[in-house]
């Protein structure tokens, strides 16, 4: 029996996926590890699974068949990619050999091995990380906002990680998340729902044998390094709080992760060199042939951009889902020609002049 592991992407996020998958077999040779493919190649480029360090792969049209292209034109690329988490879970619990499964983000990198996630699914259905592992002083508004606040407006725990034991209750729980993710996997905080993880907020109320992992080192990340030291032992063992770190979770490369990870790291130069180590990991893993930003189900086939409003509109009104099965096709009698001709979303601001491939 095997434990499978598996994360989910765009080609965008290639180099980041690349990166989880070089970490994990360093510590888990022995996993399987699988890649859902929320995209399709850009002209020119021919992707190599087995060079990217996955053992198998799956996509959107293998996971919803008919309905893809109309399921897919509701989500921005945020939504779909965690949307098919859902199928992709029960798909890989349906497998012979498969006895635990454990999700990651592709913006995670694995340090050590993660003992303690598995001895607790021999015992535990369910294993989850919350956000927060500690309360935030209360003369510290800025970082109740940022991250207490925040934990309540879009989860309790962080579903860049999930795992689960190949038993009845997780197989109960992995056929109510599919349905919910199928159905209602969007961004929308104001109505109670960010994406797949304010879902699991009631994992704890509707099932049995749920193990909150209340351990520093996994799933460390801006939104908790204020209560989280990260330094290297006399070996270059990595810890957290003395403990040793298992991943770290680097959310939103680039300016705005920058301005988190200083705004709580402090004096945590250890942080620092962590972040440097990675982003250089992610450039070296970033391959020739993919542009920057691409997501296939960001444009209509003649390459215009989808605006966010029009999935919006797509997805909340049945008629249109029925008129037109293929939204993303382009000329007389698609929905594109339809918004045009009774509504003004696309020329809105003059906005619609999105990512045309080169």
């Amino acid at each position: 029996m095997a434990i499978y592991a598996y994360t989910s992407c765009s080609f965008s996020y290639l180099n980041r996926a690349r990166v989880m998958a070089q970490s994990l077999r360093r510590v888990h040779p022995e996993w399987k590890l699988w890649l859902v493919m929320t995209d399709k190649e850009p002209p020119g480029f021919q992707f190599d699974l087995s060079g990217a360090g996955y053992d198998g792969m799956l996509t959107a049209e293998e996971l919803f068949g008919k309905n893809a292209e109309s399921w897919l034109f509701k989500h921005d690329i945020v939504e779909a990619c965690t949307a098919v988490k859902g199928r992709a879970l029960r798909y890989l619990l349906s497998r012979k050999d498969c006895s635990k499964v454990i999700y990651f983000d592709p913006d995670i990198a694995v340090f050590n091995p993660l003992s303690e996630v598995e001895d607790a699914l021999e015992r535990y259905s369910i294993v989850l990380t919350p956000h927060l592992l500690e309360p935030e002083p209360r003369e510290n508004l800025a970082a109740i906002r940022d991250n207490e606040i925040a934990s309540l407006l879009y989860g309790t725990f962080n579903l860049g990680f999930l795992a689960v034991s190949n038993d009845n209750e997780a197989n109960r729980f992995a056929d109510w998340w599919q349905a919910r993710l199928d159905d209602l996997c969007y961004d929308e905080p104001s109505t109670g729902v960010f994406v797949d993880q304010s879902w699991c907020n009631l994992i704890p109320c509707f099932f049995d044998n749920v193990k909150v992992l209340r351990h520093p080192g996994y799933n460390v990340a801006s939104w908790n390094l204020s209560h989280r030291f990260l330094s290297f032992d006399e070996n270059g063992l990595a810890l957290v709080n003395g403990l040793p770190l298992r991943f770290f979770h680097f959310t939103k490369l680039g300016s705005v992760g920058d301005v988190m990870t200083e705004r709580y790291a402090r004096d945590n130069t250890e942080v620092y060199e962590l972040w440097w180590w990675y982003k250089q990991a992610v450039e070296s893993n970033t391959l020739l042939g993919i542009p920057p930003g691409w997501w296939q189900y960001g444009q209509f086939d003649n390459g215009d951009r989808v605006p966010k409003n029009a999935r919006e509109l797509y997805r909340k009104r049945l008629d249109l889902e029925v008129a037109f099965p293929r939204p993303f096709r382009t000329g007389p009698g698609s929905f594109h020609s339809w918004l045009k001709d009774n509504t003004d979303l696309l020329s809105g601001g003059g906005s619609f002049h999105g990512f045309h491939p080169a």
